[in-house]
């Protein structure tokens, strides 16, 4: 059985679109026997970091010699990646194995996010792992991943994005994101906007769990040699060098550092030393990625404000001539304030069409930075971008590919050599 022929039939699903909702995917995971019962589960919830903290925190785990999986969402390239266990992308055959009996009881009004999250319980328990991180599609409350019973909630730095799903303001996101906490759980946030922070709050106090923050209950801060320095809730940890790229990983790694803390009080054994280690060897593809060549080509996938802005604050330590930004977006994003923190450091931008349903024209996001004052040349595809860019770099010069993931996606699946389908959820 090839996973190819078996995706067909779940690619299908996509026409049923988003569909906020926990029944569908609790009734699929019924019928499957609650395999989302047999191991511990940890929920990682925001708007941006989520990936890289769920790798953080999975990397620390993996110290301790326990069996622990991530699920993510999206792909950048291969359905498999959004299964890893044990740091291990999961087996294409088995996937497809496993993919063909969760869609036999999957219910005909199931969602793709909804099979793919129930697909992710069921190799999870078929696999015997011990714990798993899974990393919410983009809500919480409502969100396919709120079926499970998370033990512990990591809330990423939360903003506005998705808005005609979550809702128009920032409190209405934060409520529908905090919405997944279960009674009696942990809680691990961010620093977040006060609107945000009285809504995790507040559904902490409802649920009766005990909610950690950063900035009041832990914190870190980067020393002039650029390692972190981490003040826990109970550890101390001095020069941490975290393995994923990015000023603003700070956030995400103590975060992650303050799940683990928490975990080990509650049956898993872990050694000063595998928190530091655990950080320094996380890696998670796509974000603040250097492909090393003349010139060098930073892969982020920034597609939102907030990203953009720690994005443009990470580019303080890069050395470069001139900024050749190659991106393209989603036509639902507001590409006003995306753009923003980008526009003063970028040279010569070139515009892209990303492979994907509801893409922004090159023509016409060309035409916004041309609006702006910044020249701007719509190339295309994204490969026709990049090898624009390059034709047109000089010595020192640094080329940023960035407005969404699924471009990021389709640069590496050209640079494997590998066939590109984008999938959003």
């Amino acid at each position: 059985m090839f996973l190819t022929d078996v995706l067909e039939r779940l690619y299908a699903r996509r026409r049923f679109g988003i569909r906020p909702g926990v029944d569908r995917v609790g009734k699929l995971l019924e019928r499957l026997g609650n395999p989302e019962n047999k191991f511990r589960t940890i929920h990682v919830v925001g708007t941006n970091g989520k990936g890289s903290t769920s790798a953080f925190l999975t990397s620390i785990l993996l110290k301790s010699g326990i069996s622990v999986a991530q699920f993510s969402s999206p792909h950048l390239v291969r359905f498999t990646e959004r299964f890893r266990i044990n740091g291990i992308e999961y087996s294409a055959d088995k996937l497809a194995a496993s993919l063909d009996i969760v869609l036999d009881a999957a219910p005909e009004e199931a969602t793709f996010f909804e099979i793919t999250t129930a697909l992710a319980a069921f190799i999870f328990c078929q696999e015997g792992v011990y714990l798993a991180v899974m990393e919410a599609g983009m809500g919480g409350r409502s969100d396919a991943t709120a079926a499970f019973d998370g033990e512990m909630t990591l809330l990423t730095p939360i903003d506005l994005d998705h808005t005609d799903y979550l809702g128009c303001t920032l409190e209405d996101i934060a409520c529908e994101k905090a919405g997944i906490i279960k009674h009696g759980s942990q809680v691990i946030s961010a620093v977040q906007p006060d609107a945000v922070r009285m809504a995790i709050s507040e559904q902490c106090r409802a649920m009766h769990s005990k909610l950690h923050t950063l900035g009041t209950d832990f914190s870190s801060e980067w020393d002039r040699n650029g390692s972190l320095n981490y003040r826990g809730l109970g550890r101390n940890l001095t020069q941490v060098i975290p393995g994923i790229s990015g000023r603003y990983q700070a956030i995400n790694a103590s975060v992650a550092l303050a799940a683990a803390e928490i975990l080990e009080t509650s049956g898993i054994k872990l050694n000063p030393s595998d928190y530091k280690e655990g950080i320094a060897t996380a890696y998670w593809p796509g974000r603040m990625e250097l492909v090393q060549g003349s010139p060098p080509m930073l892969l982020d996938g920034a597609h939102n404000p907030a990203g953009a802005t720690a994005l443009a604050e990470a580019l303080g330590d890069y050395s470069f001539s001139r900024l050749l930004l190659v991106t393209g977006v989603c036509n639902d994003k507001d590409i006003d304030k995306i753009y923003a923190p980008l526009l003063p450091l970028a040279d010569s931008v070139y515009t892209v069409t990303p492979a994907i349903d509801r893409a922004l024209k090159d023509e016409e996001l060309s035409r916004f930075f041309l609006m702006q004052g910044i020249a701007s040349k719509p190339c295309g595809s994204v490969v026709a971008g990049i090898c624009e860019a390059r034709r047109e770099a000089s010595a020192g010069d640094l080329i940023l590919v960035c407005g969404s993931l699924f471009i990021v996606g389709e640069v590496k699946a050209w640079l494997e050599n590998l066939k590109y389908n984008g999938i959003r959820g």
